[in-house]
């Protein structure tokens, strides 16, 4: 009986994916695409290391800047499909940068699988505090009367959207100045080299509440607790105006079902922790969560929320 028992327990073992079994049997990487100190780098570091825990090997994370997120993406969707290599991945790289960019080197709908959704991050236009405007309309009466000569600081895919929206709905001639990472644009516009810049709240609200930078607008529909008494765009005159950022977790395709669902359990309970959930919201953070097959249906709405707008404001990466 003993052994018929063993035998039964050795074919259920060996009825399991080889890489239920054994993943993960080292460490894993997760490719952030952006700057250290960006706010999607900032998301992926408060996940990491617990995740690392859950999954019992350190998760190490590999920012790979450039082309608005395409380097580091690119990277990702070129790594072997084992679950050893993981994507931060943003609205920017899995459903805008296909319409604004010639080439991207990957295409997100066929080369990676979707994990989870993270989290959602409302956009802030902020200002130098010696700038002289403390409202979206006393910006825009500044944008026009001194067209093209107010230099706004650029970081991301993203903030040019709302860049160009704002330019568009607004009608305030502002000149964008794209910057490759969020860190050096943001001591620029401390700095005073630049008057203002469209960041993330996560990269923006720890410098607006220290006073280094002022908060004009967010750009979620209606104002945020996460950036309390800061009025929204549309609040301020500009009827409708929305775009938020989000953050989600991929994997190339191919890599194993297991895996992925693993990975999609493990980072829904971390987010489900209320020490974690409490962190990424004072970060300016908003957790989500959810299946992979949601994400995959989210991915697809941004998309086709996104590329007919800027293909028909004929926008194009620099």
């Amino acid at each position: 009986m003993k052994r018929r028992i063993l035998l039964c327990l050795a074919a259920a073992l060996a009825a399991l994916p080889a890489a239920a079994q054994t993943y993960p049997a080292k460490p894993v990487r997760l490719i952030v695409p952006y700057q250290a100190g960006q706010g999607t780098d900032v998301a992926a570091r408060l996940i990491a290391e617990p995740l690392g825990k859950a999954l019992g090997q350190q998760i190490f994370v590999d920012n790979k800047p450039g082309a608005g997120g395409n380097i580091g993406t690119e990277a990702a969707a070129r790594s072997p499909a084992d679950g050893y290599t993981l994507l931060m991945g943003t609205v920017a790289t899995q459903t805008m940068n296909e319409f604004l960019y010639a080439s991207t080197g990957y295409e997100s709908e066929k080369d990676f699988a979707p994990v989870i959704l993270v989290g959602m991050l409302p956009m802030v236009i902020s200002a130098n505090p010696a700038f002289a405007a403390n409202t979206i309309p006393e910006l825009i009466a500044a944008a026009k009367a001194q067209p093209d000569k107010i230099n706004i600081a650029l970081p991301s895919t993203t903030a040019r959207i709302v860049y160009e929206l704002f330019r568009q709905r607004a009608g305030a001639p502002l000149f964008g100045v794209p910057y490759k990472a969020s860190a050096t644009a943001m001591t620029e516009t401390m700095g005073g080299q630049v008057p203002l810049i469209i960041d993330t709240a996560t990269a923006s609200r720890g410098h607006v509440q220290s006073g280094k930078l002022k908060a004009l607008a967010i750009t979620t529909l209606k104002s945020s607790e996460l950036l309390p008494g800061v009025k929204s765009v549309a609040e301020q005159g500009i009827a409708g105006f929305e775009v938020t950022a989000w953050n989600a977790m991929y994997v190339p395709r191919g890599t194993p079902k297991d895996i992925v669902d693993r990975l999609n359990a493990e980072v829904a309970k971390i987010l489900a922790m209320p020490e974690i959930r409490q962190r990424l919201l004072q970060l300016g953070f908003e957790p989500v969560s959810g299946t992979p097959e949601q994400l995959a249906a989210f991915e697809k709405q941004e998309r086709a929320k996104w590329g007919p707008l800027i293909k028909a404001a004929g926008l194009k990466a620099d």
